[in-house]
């Protein structure tokens, strides 16, 4: 062998060295930030994993609470079909009076109603046929009492009402109508039927 080849051969061999070395180092290298990305894609999964274990909890508690509210309302609107029944019953038992006693319910309602002793009285037709006369006499003596004329009058005109009666002087109405009496009544009443009701 001559002197270029030993030269040419021992290049070759340092230059392989020189190459395993980076081989080696690149090798390491790639080991390194394998392990770097696998390390960090591992806590990018578990922060994904926590992320949604969170997000599930959260709309498990909103569904829940959703859930609470829609019961909340499906009672409070059954309570409040409740209470509508219960004056509905109440319309009914007024509405079941004896004579005497509806008449005389009537004649309340109607002196708390008059202001000027000369009103007319619009009954419904069942009412004024059965009723009529006898409230009028009632209405105007309890009026007469408080110091008004008692010149109260029975229209002929009839209201298409299931009971109570409406107050007319000239142009102006008072409503003592039973539905108009029974919902003026329900603010003062409401929580004390629920409470009748519901305990």
């Amino acid at each position: 062998m001559n002197g270029i080849d030993k030269i040419t051969s021992r290049i070759a061999a340092d230059a392989q060295e020189e190459i395993d070395i980076l081989l080696r180092e690149a090798a390491d290298r790639g080991d390194a930030v394998l392990e770097a990305y696998t390390k960090q894609a591992g806590l990018e999964e578990e922060n994904l994993l926590r992320a949604g274990i969170e997000n599930a909890e959260q709309r498990v508690v909103r569904q829940e609470r959703t859930a609470r509210l829609e019961a909340k309302k499906s009672v409070l609107a059954l309570k409040q079909e409740l209470v509508s029944a219960a004056y509905d019953k109440a319309r009914e038992k007024i509405l079941a009076m004896p004579r005497d006693a509806y008449t005389a319910f009537l004649a309340r309602q109607a002196d708390a109603a008059v202001l000027t002793g000369r009103e007319e009285i619009l009954l419904n037709a069942a009412d004024r046929e059965s009723i009529g006369a006898e409230l009028l006499s009632a209405v105007n003596a309890r009026v007469r009492e408080r110091g008004l004329p008692g010149e109260l009058t029975l229209s002929a005109q009839t209201r298409p009402i299931s009971g109570g009666l409406v107050l007319r002087s000239g142009n102006i109405e008072v409503n003592c109508t039973l539905d108009t009496l029974l919902d003026m009544s329900r603010s003062r009443l409401d929580a004390e039927v629920a409470s009748a009701l519901f305990g």
